[in-house]
């Protein structure tokens, strides 16, 4: 406890310094934290699109680009004729067809999904794609029919429009009504109005059409085998499994993980040359305190064990700065590119920012700026008593 009141006010000696260097290394994990939360938040619900279809084909338009599990571009499957086709091919338990719209492609109906999704299931497959997803408090149903207006919304579109059951929604002249809010932890569904497929169909203006075909297959059949008959009798589609569509999503969560690798680099080191520049100059002017403590009998490890924790008081600081400022920044990051108030991102603050993720970029600071200090520390371990007497005296 000592040696730590002593370290405390070595550093704050020159104030002035000592917190600038502090500030620094808090906006180094500031900026570490904001975009390498976000980008792995956004890896994250990329990688949960695919949870969804886990362990069916995926039959898509030939010419489109499959994200996972959201099909961009590619013209749209004529239903009724696409599903009768692959129904009838040996192998085939079951053929669902889907339509899944974003924002880009409802036209007037932006306001029916402001920001995210809408995706339409025949009401007889709801469980199928949903699985065992349960409505929040148990209240309301999910919808009785193809041709009623009931809908189910994700929690997160709920809490922002403040949307409950029994809420209804005026669409083109159309009223629907609310009937469930899904309660589950998927982004993806968080901020996705599901609605039977006729519905969704008349809504957009895709009458008898899907963009979105998944086939689950017989027990024991081989996915590659069924893959190839779907092409042959098919030949307008593409038929994706689990892993192509990771295979396809791969190379840009790659990339990004490089690039977020990189600026970690580049701050880390920028933060490990402030502090060592920082204790530099500190010890350089504490040349007296120390030949004093060396001539009064002091073991030279006593010096660069105080050497060494200024610079971890220094990452201490800042890293713990750093963690909350860098979690709003995240916050607010994730707001802007959502277009989602930012304090509805407060509740789910650990989902965007690990808690891992935080101590993993806490103690990383922390070993930088003790890095940081190796070198000044071992500095002031040689120092020539005599020499630095006779100059300070």
């Amino acid at each position: 406890m000592r040696l730590l009141t002593l370290c405390f006010r070595n550093l704050f000696r020159r104030k002035t310094r000592t917190i600038l260097c502090i500030v620094g290394v808090a906006l180094a994990a500031t900026f570490v934290i904001a975009v390498g939360a976000t980008t792995l938040r956004y890896t994250t619900v990329i990688k949960e699109m695919n949870v969804l279809f886990s362990g069916q084909l995926m039959v898509v338009d030939k010419n489109a680009i499959v994200v996972q599990a959201i099909p961009i571009g590619g013209s749209m499957l004529p239903q009724n004729s696409t599903v009768d086709k692959i129904q009838a091919i040996a192998g085939v338990e079951k053929a669902v067809p889907i339509l899944f719209v974003t924002p880009m492609s409802v036209g007037d109906l932006m306001e029916l999904v402001p920001v995210n999704f809408s995706m339409g299931i025949p009401v007889e497959d709801w469980r199928l794609i949903l699985g065992s997803i349960p409505l929040k408090d148990g209240v309301g149903h999910f919808p009785a029919n193809e041709s009623s207006n009931e809908i189910v919304v994700g929690l997160s579109l709920a809490d922002q429009y403040s949307w409950s059951v029994g809420t209804k929604i005026d669409v083109g002249g159309r009223e629907l009504v609310v009937t469930g809010i899904l309660d589950t932890r998927l982004a993806l569904l968080n901020r996705c109005v599901v609605m039977p497929l006729t519905l969704s169909q008349e809504l957009y203006n895709y009458r008898g059409r899907v963009n979105i075909i998944t086939v689950k297959p017989v027990s024991g059949y081989l996915e590659r085998n069924l893959t190839e008959s779907i092409k042959g009798e098919v030949s307008y589609v593409d038929v994706l499994d689990e892993d192509e569509r990771n295979d396809m999503v791969q190379p840009i969560l790659a990339q990004v993980e490089t690039f977020n690798v990189g600026i970690q680099t580049v701050v880390f080191v920028m933060s490990l040359i402030l502090v060592m520049t920082v204790t530099i100059m500190s010890v350089s002017e504490r040349r007296r305190d120390f030949a004093t403590l060396d001539a009064m009998g002091a073991p030279l490890s006593y010096v660069f064990r105080v050497v060494i924790l200024e610079s971890s008081l220094i990452g201490v600081l800042g890293g713990v700065l750093g963690l909350i400022f860098g979690s709003l920044a995240a916050l607010l990051l994730a707001s802007v590119y959502t277009n989602i108030p930012i304090a509805l991102f407060f509740p789910s603050l650990f989902d965007i920012v690990p808690p891992l993720y935080m101590v993993e970029i806490f103690v990383t600071i922390v070993a930088v700026c003790c890095v940081g200090g190796i070198i000044p520390a071992i500095n002031a371990t040689k120092m020539r008593i005599a020499e630095v007497l006779r100059a300070e005296y």
